[in-house]
Parts: structure tokens; sequence; C-alpha cells
């Protein structure tokens, strides 16, 4: 005869209960033993007894455990089976950067230069695999030494290209045939670098390069910046400099540039914008990138002075052989002659010319645009630049009526925004107790993630978690991508923090624009949509960042995998990623770590908060 709980239970099962129900409940009672059985556990026993100070103390494994556990029970129950790791991809896409598939493009019916374009729309490829990185790849070599020297087996270009290159290799050499050496004279001008920045000091009137702060110039956009020497140069100086290039199948300026730990990104002049907000930098640069300004009816110099701030610089410069200097000085001079009428129609003034290099500076006064002549370029209407997210290049001067319009000559020169610099940022800003305030935080997390990371990031240097950082070569985080950068505050902390690497700050195209502000603030940043693979190269960046970033795409119409994969191509092997967010976007990223192979662990806050961390870092695959 039955008993009556067993009657209850046939009312709802039937006669036989299902398997997979029995099979819950037995795994259910197992996990419920092993909690009750077991006590807590430091996480980093194994590293140091050394407890990790502040808010992330008594990481458990128990608690990991549980997560995991909760996470197959649910698969059970629904009598859905685990997923397994994901495999490697074929040789053919080591390099390999979606949205930029030229034969793709062309197939398309894209022609006229756009084929070149960033398409993302025609490279959905559905096969998910993780992309390995090439045969002979090694990993970076610390800073200092590794801004300077790079694995030649890293980036996609061979010794014959090399030595095929012509004045490449009076820039470059192959050192015991597997490193480059980029001379801190690099060819850039015919002085070098240190003389070509100096130069250009002196043309906007400055005593000295060390000036560029002091007069507003903290952000320049390095367009076909070559192999990075210049911005090398100007991030000595304390200067941000983000280099943008177009795609390039074989021996690409981003990838050399990002390799070496300098910013950078694939961008490019054809027809759309650049994915920054109007008023961004304080300089434009270009040094022979290949350009053509005054096409298409100036539309390309009407972007760059979209992205410049008023007051700022336009440099072009454009070498040519000393030998034949006047003769083609002169040539060059009637080349200029329809960019300077150009230049004069949306208020720009030529403000020196030396050599081959030529500044204008763009106007800080709007009473400039009302008393142009006839036929000038026309001013846009209010709010239309208001989304600069690859839309199509304008043919009117944006960002005049905006309250941001302040040129970089008036600006402080504080290294913290001022309370009017703050007011300016429309529904976005911030009250300055409230800033400050974030920064403190985001200095109390930053000494916590470090503490997290060094005893491996560190790992030959005798150090114990929660120590001073030690001065490089021992550092091996370069770069760190903030994918939902939010006000900056992780930036701003490892400047505070002196740090020595540099933060790309991207913003969700789906959530508030707080790019300017970022901007403003002289940091690196762009506009992103995270549905979207980012214009990069594999292997580019050291350490990823997100705060919130999976609940707020969980609402969006992408793929959290797809996220995860992309994050994999971009992250270099060894590299390191932080996720900050809810339990359950944290429970559904520990599950998708595991299956691309990442080595993670979860992190209670022990703060009373629903939030947690995921830590993981990327192993080196070889095959």
């Amino acid at each position: 005869m039955r008993s009556s709980w067993f009657s209850k239970l046939s009312v709802i099962f039937g006669s036989r209960p299902p398997l997979s129900w029995l099979l819950l409940c037995l795994i259910s009672l197992v996990a419920l033993i092993t909690v009750l059985g077991s006590s807590s556990s430091n996480a980093f026993d194994s590293v140091t007894s050394t407890p990790v100070p502040n808010i992330f103390l008594n990481y458990r494994r128990l608690k990991e455990q549980a997560a995991v556990d909760y996470l197959e029970l649910k698969s059970l129950s629904l009598g859905a089976s685990r997923q397994r790791e994901l495999g490697l991809c074929g040789k053919e896409r080591e390099n390999y950067v979606p949205c930029f598939n030229i034969s793709e493009n062309l197939l398309a019916g894209f022609k006229d230069g756009e084929e070149f374009d960033r398409h993302c729309e025609v490279s959905r490829d559905q096969e998910r695999c993780l992309v390995r990185p090439p045969k002979d790849y090694k990993i970076p070599l610390r800073w200092p030494t590794g801004r300077d020297v790079i694995w030649s087996g890293n980036v996609k270009i061979t010794k014959d290209q090399f030595l095929s290159s012509g004045s490449m290799t009076k820039r470059l050499m192959l050192l015991e045939e597997n490193q480059i050496t980029f001379h801190s004279e690099d060819g850039l001008t015919f002085d070098g670098v240190n003389d070509y920045s100096r130069q250009i000091a002196e043309m906007i009137g400055l005593g000295s390069e060390s000036e560029f702060l002091q007069a507003g110039v903290r952000t320049v956009l390095d367009i076909g910046c070559g192999f990075g020497g210049f911005g090398a140069h100007l991030l000595s100086l304390k200067v941000m400099a983000v280099c943008i290039a177009a795609y390039e199948a074989t021996g690409s300026q981003v990838q050399f540039a990002l390799e070496r730990g300098l910013p950078a990104m694939i961008g490019n002049f054809i027809l759309r914008q650049l994915p920054y907000p109007s008023l961004s930098f304080d300089m434009v640069h270009c040094a022979q990138c290949g350009i053509v300004w005054d096409e298409k009816d100036g539309m390309f110099l009407i972007e760059a002075d979209r992205v410049l701030k008023p007051g700022g610089y336009f440099v072009l410069t454009s070498p040519t052989d000393k030998l034949h200097e006047s003769s083609v000085s002169m040539k060059n001079r009637n080349m200029l002659t329809p960019l300077e009428e150009l230049t004069q129609k949306i208020c720009w003034s030529l403000l020196a010319q030396q050599d081959e290099t030529f500044i204008w500076q763009k106007t800080g006064d709007t009473d400039c645009y009302a008393s142009r002549k006839q036929g000038a370029v026309p001013l846009c209407q209010e709010g239309h630049d208001a989304q600069s997210y690859y839309q199509p290049l304008l043919s009117c001067i944006s960002g005049t009526s905006s309250k941001r319009w302040i040129p970089i000559q008036n600006r402080s020169s504080n290294s913290h925004m001022s309370s009017t610099e703050l007011e300016v940022h429309g529904k976005y800003c911030v009250l300055p107790e409230d800033f400050f305030e974030d920064l403190q935080v985001w200095k109390s997390a930053l000494k916590n993630y470090w503490s997290l990371l060094t005893p491996l990031i560190f790992s030959d240097h005798p150090k114990r978690p929660g120590d001073e950082d030690p001065l490089p070569p021992f550092n091996m985080v370069r770069n760190v991508m903030d994918m939902n950068a939010h006000y900056g505050g992780l930036n701003a902390a490892f400047l505070e923090e002196k740090k020595s690497a540099w933060v790309m700050n991207v913003v969700p195209i789906r959530g508030p624009n707080t790019l300017p502000l970022i901007l403003n603030q002289g940091f690196a940043g762009v506009l992103h949509d995270w549905c979207e693979p980012f214009p990069t190269y594999p292997r580019t960046y050291d350490m990823l960042h997100a705060n919130g970033l999976l609940s707020h795409l969980t609402s969006e119409r992408c793929s959290l995998m797809d996220l995860f994969l992309e994050m994999d191509r971009i992250l270099r092997p060894e590299g390191w990623v932080v996720l900050s967010d809810k339990v359950g976007a944290i429970e559904m990223g520990r599950t998708l770590a595991a299956q691309i192979r990442w080595e993670a662990r979860v992190i209670d806050l022990q703060n009373g908060s629903d939030q947690r961390l995921l830590v993981c870092q990327k192993p080196f695959v070889k095959k």
C-alpha cells in the first residue's frame, strides 16, 4: 500500500516520476550534505596566507562550487545537457578581424573604396570557435622593453616583407630572427620624433614640447600612425595619442601599435563618421597618412573639424627629399591651395608652415562662422550630431551650438575637471562631490583588483598581495579596456595610483553617452555597440574590465556567448578579465567562461550586496 506522500507525488508526476526529477533530488541531497559538512576556506591559500584587503575578504571556494552546482541542477531540471568547450578556429583566422572582410564586402555590392570600410551586417559568421595565436606567438615583453621590442611572430608580417619594404627597414631592425626593434628616432621625419615633436611645439608658439599640456593639448588623434613612434613619444609627455588607421591584411599599423602596448584602433575616412562625438580631440595629426583632404567636397576635412575641439590644431606633414626641398615645396604649395581655400571656409587659420609641416588652428570664436563669405560650409542644425556612431559623413559644421564649445586654451590646466567643465555635459553631468566620490570608489576597487591579480602578474617578483606595485619592467598589464566605462573612474584611478597602463574607455551606444565627459578628462575613449565586434586585431589587450555590462546586455538583442567570444579574440593569451555584476549575470558568465576555456573564479564582495566579481585568465592555448 502506497504511503500518503507518495500518493500525492503520483498525482503530480503520474505513476512513475521522471528520471530527471529523481536525479535532481539525488544531486540536491548530495549538495546539501556537502554544504553542511564543509567549512569555508580562503581563495588564495595556494598563493599566500595574507588576507586580501578591504572589501574582497574571505573568498570561498565553497561558494563558487555552490554556484556551479546551482547551474548544473538548473540544467538538469530543464532537461538540458552541459555545453562543451568550444574548439579552435583554423589557421586562416589567426589574425581575423570581423566586419572587415573585403571579398565579402565586394560580393555584397560595395565598391568605390567602401569595400574597405566596416560592414558588420555582411560578416555574420555563424561558426563559433576560438581564434588561436600563430605558431610562433610569444607573450609580449614587459614594459618598458616591450614598447620598443616586439616578437615578429606576434604580428602578421614576414621577414621577406620587411626586407622588401624599402624605407621601413630604416626604422625597423630584426634581431635574432624573431624580434623587431623600434628605434626611438623612428624616421617619422628626417631629424627624428623628438625634433619633430619639438618643431610642432614651437610652431604653435610654445617654448618646448613639455608645454603641450599647459597649452591645452592633452589628446591627439594620430591618423595613419605608422608604427606608433610619434604616439609613443607623446605618451612619454603624458599626452594621450590615439592611433587610427585603415584595416590592412598584412603589416597593419594598428596591430603593430597595439602589440607595442600603444593606444590604437581600426578607423578610416571613407563614407562614415568616426565613433567619436564632436569636439573630442585637441589635435588631429596626419603625417603622410594617405588621405586627400579636399576630396569629396572636403567631407574628410569637415570630419576632422567635427572631432577637433575649438582652438585645436590640425597638423599635416608630407616628408620629402631634402635635396629637392625647394622645388617640391613649391609644388606642394600649389597642391595645398585648394586645401587652404577649404580651411578658410570652415574657419581654420594657417598658423605656421615649416619645411613640409603645415599647422592650422580651428577657431575658438563661433562668430567667425557668421562673417564668412558666400559659399562657405553651412552649419549643422542643432542636435544633428547627437549620435556619432558610424553615421554618414556630414557636409556641415557641427558642434557650434554645443555647451561643450570651450576653446582648449580656456580650459583648466588642473588634472581634475572643474565644476564648470562638469556642468556643460547636460543631463549626463555629475556634481563635483559625486564625481570625486566615484573616483574614490574606483581607487579602492583598483587596489583590490591588483591584490587579486598581482600574485600571478608579478610571479617573478617577491611581493605579497596588498604591497605597493614594483616598478617596471615587472608590470605585465600595459593596456586595459573598460568595456562599460561610465564616467571613466577606473581610468582616473589608474592615473591616481600611477599604474603604468593606459585605458581604452568604451561607452555602449544604448546607454547614457558619457563619452564627451571621458574625453574631456584627457582619456582615450570610443562609442561601441557590444552586439558587434570591436574594430581591432586579435590579442591586442592585456586586461578587459566591465561593470554591469552583462546585465545591460541581457535585455539587448545580442548573445552573451558572442560577447565572450569577442572578448577572447581581443584578449592576449594569459590576459585577464574582471567582470563586476549581479549574481545571476556572474553565474551565467562563469558558465560561458568555462566553455571558452578561461580559468575563472567567483569573488563574493562580502558587503551584503548581490554584486559579485568574476575574475578570469585566458590560457595560452598552443596547437
